[in-house]
């Protein structure tokens, strides 16, 4: 018997096959008013595209909610569970909360790959759950001819503790938490051109937790913060800059990138969701770089760091308490996005 390959059965690759945002924005713009959307209590909604809702409960203390499921992005059931998982709660973090409950959602092909298989993704998903102190309360099944996997998950955060994607101010630094490069690895895992290695590395970034860079936001005043996923960072950092009424610029060299997704890259390794994030965003991008010196940037992430606008003073000692974070750039009164 050869072993199943989970991407096989996927058309293409964890947050890589999210809408567009082009094909988001035609979707929920028409209802971003709308009354079910609205209420004296909500915070947070989906007027500025942030990464979770978020609902005043009356005591100082709000829940933030949020929900993520996609389709095998690695070949390995376990391996999925974990990303899948740390996918999730990353949107939990990036508010500054801490998860506390999560609900299931699993799209299984029943006669197509055995439910033995199914059971290995959910208790790796479980794991992770377990690690971040989130309890899984339920869930919900249903037969697809596409495996899908994810979580509803709640937070709780105190409100004068909320990071939302809208707050940063022109002189904020930009601080980056994980290197990108996600969604050119996963298309080659998914053609088997991917090294042995780089693959590894790229699957325990995905399954590492935000629990870190999330829970440092508040004691260095984060001002704004995001989970860069499908979007990749520039489409991410446009939402962030919309929401903010600001703009940014990017040194594109401080960007960090794991080892080798640019060997890859230039081998054509690059994704559906890429291709579409960089078709809806390149006339926006004010820079002398030609594309394919800056076009990583917009690589749809799966499982990918926080993007977070803080003050110049409190830089270094937030990157010093989030392993691996980097400062990318500063944000700018122009509102427009600049590489250089």
């Amino acid at each position: 018997m050869t072993e199943t390959r989970l991407t096989e059965y996927s058309h293409g690759a964890g947050c890589a096959c999210k809408l567009s945002p082009a094909e988001l924005h035609q979707i929920i713009d028409p209802v971003r008013s709308h009354v079910a959307t609205v209420h004296p209590d909500l915070l947070v909604g989906i007027s500025t595209s942030d990464d979770a809702g978020v609902y005043a409960l009356g005591d100082g203390r709000a829940l933030v909610q949020t929900v993520d499921i996609f389709t095998p992005v690695v070949d390995s059931a376990e391996d999925w569970g974990r990303i899948a998982a740390a996918n999730a709660l990353s949107d939990i973090y990036a508010m500054g909360a801490e998860p506390r409950t999560a609900l299931q959602y699993l799209a299984w092909p029943r006669g197509v790959l055995s439910f033995d298989l199914a059971g290995e993704v959910i208790a790796a998903g479980m794991d992770v759950m377990a690690e971040a102190g989130c309890t899984v309360v339920g869930g919900h099944s249903i037969d697809s001819p596409e495996p899908t996997y994810g979580f509803a998950v709640t937070g709780l955060v105190n409100v004068d503790e909320v990071v939302a994607n809208a707050g940063a101010l022109p002189g904020d630094a930009l601080v980056l938490t994980k290197p990108l490069g996600i969604g050119i690895i996963t298309t080659a895992i998914k053609r088997e051109t991917c090294p042995t290695d780089l693959a590894s590395a790229a699957i325990e970034q995905m399954a590492t937790l935000n629990a870190a860079a999330g829970a440092a936001l508040s004691p260095h005043h984060a001002r704004a913060a995001t989970d860069v996923t499908g979007f990749g960072l520039l489409g991410h950092l446009r939402e962030m800059c919309q929401a903010s009424g600001v703009g940014a610029e990017i040194v594109v060299d401080s960007v960090p990138v794991l080892d080798g997704a640019r060997d890859l890259l230039a081998a054509g390794m690059w994704p559906g969701g890429s291709q579409r994030n960089l078709k809806w965003i390149e006339h926006e991008i004010v820079t002398t770089l030609l594309v394919d010196e800056w076009k990583v940037l917009i690589d749809a992430q799966t499982s990918g760091g926080l993007l977070v606008a803080l003050p110049e003073e409190e830089v270094a000692g937030y990157i010093a308490t989030v392993p691996g974070a980097a400062r990318i750039g500063n944000v700018t009164s122009d509102k427009t996005l600049r590489l250089t």
